[in-house]
């Protein structure tokens, strides 16, 4: 933990302010609020609050105040501020930004940018971080003015760590997309499930054998080794036998320049076994007509294939998401298919549900999509 902490964000303890704004109750706040920074000795900022509040630009005026140097946030929170718009980042002075940081899931292109060009003025290196509550720290990301960094890549792994992207029966995918795979053990990883060794082997060695830890996500390697994860490999949907990421469909929707934010699911269809369902948040005040879901419907088939365009789309003003900024596409499979909902007790606004499932309603009663 120190070591990933000191190398990965390149830490001077003495001159740095570093700031990770996950919740502390996720394992990104454990491991980079409480145990990463403390172990290094360096100043800390802690925020307990929602990005929002009081005013959208609260988290800048924090950065401005506190001066910080290094800021660590999850791609949903950047989607969010890209929705928000730039005036809030540009009323505060950023310059003492020298580094920023990404976790959680795959940042896609327009996002690395805009936090590249909006927040870290074009001066700051990112460094997009892959690992898991499993593995306890970083195991794939850049070292910054070592490693050159490609925006939606975590790029390489972190010195000692040895994944692997593999086929189905546990091969060297070479440059098609596969199943990420780790092949060495880590200093941080956990040894078992608390009184259930059976299903520790089961979730993470059964698939490959006792050598190889599948962590559950599909990725690729490029031609120069770095690593581009996919997302969950449960994340996908069926279309007429055609598997296709939600992570990859999402990421083609929001590479539209009016879209700031998207969440995939599959949705029972009768003619395809599954249907895209997307739901979309524009960016600042657009309004969403039908015309603009005619264009990202073409939009996503230019960079997919027409397979992947969402057969219905419904116009969202926020997504449920956890105090974490994790997107809950269980709840919107549970509204988009009209069950009852689950727990909503760990989203950061559950009132975003009865707003979205009234818009539901509405889109169905106009057999929109």
């Amino acid at each position: 933990m120190a070591a990933t902490t000191k190398l990965v964000f390149d830490l001077k303890p003495e001159e740095d302010v570093f700031w990770c704004s996950a919740d502390v109750g996720w394992v990104t706040g454990h491991s980079y609020i409480v145990y990463g920074p403390l172990a290094n000795g360096v100043t800390s900022v802690m925020y307990e609050g929602a990005p929002d509040y009081p005013h959208k630009g609260i988290w800048w005026e924090l950065v401005e105040r506190y001066r910080a140097s290094i800021f660590y946030t999850a791609p949903t929170a950047i989607r969010a501020c890209i929705k928000w718009g730039p005036e809030h980042p540009d009323k505060h002075d950023l310059t003492s930004l020298r580094l920023l940081g990404s976790v959680g899931e795959p940042i896609n292109p327009k996002a690395w940018l805009w936090y590249h060009k909006v927040i870290g003025g074009e001066r700051c290196p990112i460094v997009d971080t892959w690992w898991q509550t499993e593995t306890g720290h970083i195991l794939i990301a850049p070292l910054p003015g070592i490693t050159a960094t490609k925006p939606g890549s975590a790029t390489t792994p972190f010195p000692g760590v040895k994944p692997v992207v593999v086929d189905d029966d546990g091969k060297p995918a070479g440059n098609e997309q596969g199943l990420l795979s780790l092949q060495r053990p880590w200093p941080g990883m956990l040894r078992t499930l608390f009184r259930d060794d059976e299903r520790y082997r089961e979730t993470y060695f059964s698939k490959f054998g006792d050598e190889i830890y599948f962590v559950g996500d599909a990725a690729r390697q490029d031609e120069d080794g770095y690593f581009w994860v996919i997302g969950r490999v449960d994340d996908v949907i069926n279309v007429s036998g055609h598997r296709l990421s939600t992570a990859e469909v999402e990421s083609a929707i929001v590479s539209h320049p009016k879209v700031a934010e998207s969440a995939v699911i599959g949705q029972a269809d009768e003619d395809t076994g599954q249907a895209i369902c997307a739901f979309v948040t524009l960016e600042g005040e657009l309004e969403g007509t039908d015309e603009l879901i005619a264009e990202i419907r073409e939009h996503v088939a230019q960079r997919i294939g027409k397979l992947a365009r969402p057969k219905r789309v419904v116009w969202s003003d926020d997504l449920p998401k956890t105090r974490s900024g994790k997107i809950m596409r269980r709840l919107l499979r549970d509204i988009a298919e009209g069950r009852a909902l689950g727990d909503v007790t760990t989203l950061r606004d559950p009132d975003v549900m009865a707003e979205l499932e009234a818009k539901v309603k509405e889109h169905q009663a106009d057999g929109a999509g």
